[in-house]
């Protein structure tokens, strides 16, 4: 017997270790894999990135801050924060809704609103700001209705505010809908057993949840809105001081020759980017804790 268990043990070894040597793949051939993938994102990625805070800085720190003391610049910021600050809850509140529907519920046309969902991913964000200015521009279909009730969307902030949730709206549903479709409808059915209403299910129940895909959507929904550069340049009409955000503003300060000013603009929405992907490496890890615990 002991013969037998002594046997297996050796053949379990053996196909342990050829099953290890099989996925192993040489030492050279790691490490080539491995320069390729950094000398790929060094060139794509750390030198560009290294090239704006160098031409940022050219000048010295004091000009580097002093660029900020510009008014159209400082409106730029303002403005952008504004934008994000209106884009995010909304799309934050449809995508919730949207998700609960689309994993909790089944219901005629639900496939149809899925596909729906992803369409900015799908379409070019120029070409969602030119939509928005064929539907709401002075020679637009509403655009005749909207100038008689002296209703300004294009060309102006609201039209900014429009084509930034456009092209925003799927981030924070993309998050939660695979997430509550993993995690079913036990929870929610046995809460409402026990008598819960359906306000209490969700704030209770639900909402617990999903609160770091959440927080991970709202992430990667406010850095789409203060990037977004497309969509925002059509709709937009580089109106300085009224509605140019900060990425068109980069643009403006470089056609104009003020490099300086221009990549000092630059390195702020670099540093946002920086904020967004620590915010983001911490939630993925809560989130790995929580499920590990969970397991």
């Amino acid at each position: 017997m002991g013969g037998k268990q002594g046997a297996h043990s050796m053949n379990s070894g053996r196909e342990s270790n050829t099953n290890k040597n099989a996925v192993t793949e040489p030492r050279w051939f790691q490490w080539l894999l491995i320069a390729i993938a950094v000398g790929y994102l060094a060139f794509l990625l750390l030198l560009p990135l290294a090239s704006v805070f160098v031409n940022a800085f050219q000048k010295g720190v004091q000009a580097y801050f002093h660029s900020f003391a510009d008014a159209d610049t400082l409106f730029s910021i303002r403005l952008t924060l504004l934008i994000a600050a209106i884009a995010v809850p909304l799309n934050l509140t449809f995508g919730v809704a949207a998700s609960w529907a689309i994993a909790k519920f089944d219901f005629r046309g639900k496939n149809l609103l899925t596909t729906l969902i992803d369409l900015p991913f799908a379409v070019s964000p120029v070409v969602a700001g030119l939509i928005y200015v064929l539907l709401f521009g002075k020679q637009g279909w509403l655009g005749p209705w909207l100038d008689a009730h002296d209703i300004k969307l294009i060309f102006a902030v609201p039209g900014i505010v429009l084509a930034t949730i456009f092209v925003t709206f799927p981030m924070v549903a993309r998050e939660l809908i695979p997430l509550m479709q993993e995690q079913g409808n036990q929870e929610e059915e046995a809460a409402i057993t026990l008598g819960a209403s359906g306000w209490q299910t969700f704030w209770r129940v639900t909402l617990p949840n999903i609160k770091w895909g959440v927080v991970y959507g709202v992430i990667l929904t406010n850095a789409r809105a203060m990037g977004e550069f497309g969509a925002v340049s059509v709709v937009s009409g580089h109106i300085r001081g009224m509605t140019t955000t900060l990425p068109l503003q980069v643009e403006i300060l470089y056609n104009e020759y003020n490099f300086v000013s221009a990549f000092s603009a630059s390195s702020l929405l670099c540093f946002l980017a920086f904020l967004t992907l620590i915010v983001k490496a911490i939630v993925e890890r809560r989130m790995k804790k929580e499920r590990t615990f969970e397991g």
